[in-house]
């Protein structure tokens, strides 16, 4: 490490973000070994505190319900692109996960009787399919919020060390085994090294790169950048999912929780079109199937408005009183972002990029794995990720609502106690490797000496815009190969971008530079992805293929980047077999 200064620090199990996979992970680690989180944000400032509607489990509280429903629902929900070995883990720990969520003390809603509270969501189905259910657990319409503050304070009790603001800027490995993370201090300015027995990566999704997103602006899809980095691949990321209902003009997400409390969607005639797109169960399909019917009413002349881009969601039915109970945060973000009072008037909404299916590929127990058509999966030495920087699959092409917070928890655990196993039976350290860190160093260094031509903030709105416009809710191969050589124009400007502001403290110009680099890295893999499938399934659709392959594409995209930037593809079977042989029609709930 000659001719870098950094400071070196030394934990067992080391997680490189705060919300709530990061937290569920770091709470189940530091019950044996020594466990630290790093995170570019206050933990509770995560973006899990945005989540709303609710975590799915088959409770069955108000209805009946069962585990093989949930996975029923969830595999069909994938477009049969998730692996169902993970599928059935997830749908079957679910119930145990929100119980034991519920004696951490989270508040949960209830119902009469003193029960958690469960409301209908898209997607979730009773009797395989036959109409909706009550499944998703649910604090009101702030249950993420709920979620990521319970998950810090048991952290805080469990002794967990916490480096608040730090950004990780590079992998660092010996050989074929993970070591730790090179990291900047944002608030001092500085090198940092985190040398670990176990590290994971729950840095969250990259939806940051479209114009018209629920996400917050920490989302750029860090760790999938760093992990092509490190030589590893990223899985799937040509899936991105568009919700439905974000508020027009300024993406912040509707829950759709307001469609299970009976909110409906309707077009510029008064029309509650999902009836001709969905004629079982509404405006409660799918988010892909509803993304895509709004964009088509739009193509249709059916939009709202004087550009005829937007939605109206109608929820003032309901009640004033059910909306302030169950609904008060969507009351306040419609009355802030979209000026209506949703007690008298409808919202207006747009589809929105808002979940990343895609990420770094792991098994059903969080470890990072390599494998191939050929070659079966391996995982990689020290390394996990949890939460939607990584892809179990459970949600294979497209997530159904309220699995992703269960996704972050089950997972979370799940790796929190590989990553306990894995260090304490390590014993010692592996050394880090000569000049650790060199990369990341080197590329902060150059920013703050370089005086280029080129800005961050230009190079991102043209990579926002045209993302949005060539690889969004409808694709071709025309608009993919544009796309794809823009990504590439912008990959070249890039390489003489510079920053005006040469500080160490609070240096957000760095930042922001640093994190458009990421962003070009994945939107490169997500770009040719898409292009290379040449079929519909779930978040991707391609309105040249609209017909599902699964002669030739029920696989898993593989993206490795090579030494010049350009991204090689590869792929992976689905994993098809369940854990156990359910029996159909199950005999009885679990709960």
């Amino acid at each position: 490490m000659a001719n870098i200064d950094v400071t070196i620090h030394k934990h067992d199990v080391l997680i490189v973000g705060a919300g709530g996979a990061g937290l569920r992970a770091a709470l189940e680690a530091s019950r044996q070994v020594n466990t630290a989180v790093i995170s570019q944000v206050y933990p509770t400032r995560s973006h899990t505190v945005s989540a709303q509607g609710g975590i799915a489990a088959s409770l069955g509280n108000v209805e009946p319900d069962n585990w093989l429903w949930h996975m029923f629902d969830t595999v069909k929900g994938s477009d049969y692109l998730g692996d169902q070995d993970a599928i059935e883990f997830l749908c079957r720990t679910a119930p145990e996960v929100v119980i034991e969520l519920e004696h951490m003390g989270l508040p949960f809603s209830r119902i009469e009787g003193g029960t958690i509270f469960q409301r209908r969501f898209g997607g979730h189905t009773k009797d395989y399919g036959k109409e909706a259910v009550c499944r998703a657990c649910a604090a009101a319409d702030r249950t993420g919020h709920t979620l990521l503050h319970t998950l810090f304070e048991q952290c805080i009790k469990n002794g967990v060390a916490f480096y608040n603001e730090f950004f990780a800027l590079e992998i660092l490995k010996n050989e074929d085994h993970v070591v730790g993370v090179l990291a900047w201090d944002i608030v001092h300015g500085g090198f940092h090294i985190f040398h670990s027995k176990a590290t994971m990566f729950a840095t969250g999704g990259y939806t940051r790169v479209y114009r018209t997103t629920s996400n917050a602006h920490i989302n750029t899809g860090d760790g999938l950048s760093l992990t092509l980095r490190a030589g590893l691949c990223v899985e799937d990321l040509e899936f991105v999912q568009f919700h439905p209902t974000g508020i027009y003009g300024a993406g912040n997400l509707i829950t759709e929780g307001v469609r299970g409390e009976g909110g409906y969607l309707l077009n510029k005639n008064g029309d509650r079109f999902m009836k001709t797109y969905a004629p079982t169960v509404w405006d409660l399909a799918s988010r892909d199937v509803v993304s895509r019917a709004m964009a088509e009413e739009m193509r249709h002349g059916r939009g709202c408005g004087e550009k005829g881009d937007f939605m109206l969601l109608k929820l003032d039915h309901l009640g004033a009183d059910l909306i302030h109970e169950r609904l008060p945060g969507i009351w306040d973000l419609a009355h802030v972002f979209a000026h209506v009072d949703c007690t008298k008037e409808p919202i207006p909404v747009t589809p929105t990029a808002h979940y990343s299916m895609g990420g770094i590929p792991t098994n059903r127990f969080a470890e990072v794995v390599i494998g191939s058509m050929d070659q079966p999966e391996q995982p990689v030495k020290g390394f996990y990720a949890a939460g939607e920087s990584a892809c179990a699959s459970v949600h294979g092409a497209n997530r159904l609502g309220c699995n992703s917070l269960l996704d972050i928890v089950v997972f979370g655990r799940e790796g929190g106690r590989k990553m306990a196993a894995f260090a304490a039976s390590l014993g010692e350290y592996v050394p880090l490797p000569d000049q650790a860190g060199a990369m990341g160093t080197a590329e902060v260094k150059n920013l703050l000496a370089t005086t280029g031509k080129e800005r961050m903030d230009s190079i991102w709105e043209v990579l926002r815009d045209t993302m949005e416009k060539n690889c969004g809710v409808f694709r071709t191969e025309e608009t993919l190969t544009a796309q794809k050589q823009i990504v590439e124009q912008l990959c070249r400007r890039f390489k003489t971008v510079a920053i005006d502001d040469k500080s160490m403290t609070y240096n957000l110009d760095l930042l922001e530079t640093l994190e458009l680099g990421h962003m070009l890295d994945f939107s490169r893999a997500i770009v040719d992805g898409a292009l290379a499938r040449q079929e519909s399934r779930g978040g991707h659709y391609r309105d040249d293929y609209p017909k599902r392959d699964d002669v030739t594409w029920h696989k898993h995209s593989l993206a490795y980047q090579e030494p010049d930037g350009s991204i090689r593809l590869d792929y992976k079977p689905v994993r098809m077999k369940p854990l156990t042989v359910p029996t159909f029609p199950p005999k009885e709930r679990v709960y």
